[in-house]
């Protein structure tokens, strides 16, 4: 890590990690799809993942703006987020059940994602970079959405998961 001796470096530092949070859920989100028994579930991950990528294009257009490159960070909360996913989908459990634990999976996924895009944004706003602040706080509110949804979402799978 480079040194941090503005709140403009912290901020950098936190969008490199939101970028490469957000390449790994990339790799990720088809294989939570695919493990999906769920339509809806199935179809939520595969609408999320169009919509990572679109943030993805968000964060280098930011980076592009800054002179600076996304790259050379590597999010370890997320690799662990995404380790416990690849577990679910491989654990031995009946297809209610897995789709329960797949939600779970995604829902510490998106709260990770909405701390560090509440983050970023108080920082652009700080350092008075608004129109940033406002790219950054739209993907912040489609984390909240797509937490929202799986919350709807589990709250019918796990009462079919309590029914074994």
């Amino acid at each position: 890590m480079a040194k941090l001796s503005h709140l403009k470096d912290l901020y950098l530092e936190q969008l490199r990690d939101l970028y490469s949070a957000e390449s790994q859920l990339v790799q990720a989100l088809p294989k939570m799809a695919a493990a999906a028994t769920d339509p809806q579930l199935k179809e939520g991950f595969e609408r999320h993942l169009g919509q990572t990528k679109v943030q993805l294009e968000r964060l280098e257009s930011l980076f592009k703006t800054l002179n600076e490159q996304p790259g050379g960070h590597t999010c370890k909360a997320m690799q662990g987020l995404v380790a416990e996913g690849e577990e679910m989908i491989k654990a031995d459990a009946t297809s209610a059940v897995k789709d329960a634990g797949l939600i779970a999976a995604a829902q510490r996924v998106e709260h990770y994602e909405i701390a560090g895009y509440g983050t970023v944004v108080r920082y652009a706003e700080v350092l008075g970079q608004s129109d940033q602040a406002k790219v950054l706080r739209t993907t912040e509110n489609e984390e909240k959405d797509t937490d929202l949804t799986l919350t709807s979402l589990a709250n019918t799978l796990n009462q079919k998961a309590a029914q074994g």
